[in-house]
């Protein structure tokens, strides 16, 4: 994965839960694949045959207008937890071109990431409890990035120190390495350090290979 990709990344994680998530998303999808638009939805499958209904409110972001008739080009990527499909669809106005086969495949390659990043985002918008205190888009993303890691370190039966998991927190939020040690006022080198030891220990080779396994996701693609 490109390293310039991270900070968009962080972006769209640390708006998780909020009004600009969609718009965060479509902007990361951008650096991959030209499109005009992005919509999210939420799908519950009923338990009597295969019928369906969509779950309101449908989460949208239109950057361009498809106009008024069909798109000229769609793809829909999507994945299933329980009784629930979430599906993530682009699209392409009546002047673009349809996406090729390489435009999919690259597609469905970043579907691992994309989707659990809906997901989250969608179990985020539940009303939160009133007696809790109301948390910004920057922390409710972070917290969730954190609960997510903790969540797979207890399904792997690993973990790691709260250094560790700082640093691998702070390097999937975005931040660089520098960044992080101003922050943790360390110096880069044990940055580099903590990630290499969080690393090992997973049985990964960096934080490319970490935003693989802390999303791995089943996901299909369809035009």
């Amino acid at each position: 994965m490109n390293p310039q990709l991270f900070p968009h990344i962080g972006k769209v994680i640390a708006s998780t839960g909020s009004r600009h998530f969609p718009r965060m998303l479509h902007d990361l999808i951008l650096t991959q694949l030209a499109v005009d638009a992005t919509h999210i939805t939420q799908v519950r499958l009923s338990a009597k045959g295969h019928t369906r209904r969509r779950i309101s409110p449908v989460y949208t972001d239109s950057v361009t207008s498809l106009g008024d008739g069909q798109p000229a080009a769609q793809l829909h990527l999507t994945c299933r937890k329980d009784d629930v499909r979430y599906v993530l669809s682009v699209y392409r106005g009546h002047h673009s071109e349809h996406f090729s086969a390489q435009e999919r495949s690259k597609l469905q390659d970043f579907s691992s990431l994309l989707l659990p990043m809906v997901e989250k985002h969608i179990s985020a918008l539940q009303p939160c409890r009133l007696d809790s205190d109301p948390q910004t888009p920057s922390s409710l993303g972070i917290e969730t990035l954190r609960r997510r890691i903790e969540e797979r370190l207890v399904q792997s039966g690993l973990a790691l120190s709260n250094r560790e998991l700082e640093v691998c927190v702070g390097l999937l939020a975005g931040r660089t390495a520098p960044e992080l040690a101003e922050q943790l006022a360390l110096k880069v080198s044990t940055v580099d350090s903590y990630l290499k030891r969080a690393s090992s220990k997973l049985g990964i080779s960096g934080r490319h290979s970490l935003l693989r396994w802390m999303y791995a996701t089943d996901a299909t693609v369809t035009g």
